[in-house]
């Protein structure tokens, strides 16, 4: 079973399981970590907006034009933020290392 390492804000570590399919989000939230996921998915919004390690970040499909879009309404983008519900584990992404940035934005509510 691959495991993702999702790193806080307060840059402490956690690793946890991750099944084939799941999307980062999906993960996030079966572990307890702090994700949000105010569209629950459905890539409205940015509030499942990670970093993803440099190392990784050119492992991941290039990110489509909509995620895109929506990135660019995230706090703390960087040139490796991705939108969790946008990653999906593979075998390949066994090790795979994500930030949780120190905000999010929520245009939903």
């Amino acid at each position: 079973m691959p495991h993702v390492i999702f790193i806080g804000t307060d840059g402490s570590g956690r690793e946890v399981e991750a099944e084939i399919g799941e999307t980062i989000l999906d993960v996030a939230h079966k572990h307890g970590l702090p994700m949000e996921g105010a569209c629950e998915g459905c890539m409205s919004c940015s509030t499942c907006h990670v970093i993803v390690d440099a190392d990784w970040f050119g492992r991941l499909p290039p990110a489509e034009e909509e995620e895109e879009d929506m990135l660019d309404l995230a706090f703390g983008l960087t040139r490796t933020s991705r939108l969790g519900c946008q990653i999906v584990i593979t075998e390949e992404l066994d090790g795979l290392t994500v930030s949780l940035p120190a905000e999010t934005r929520n245009m939903m509510g």
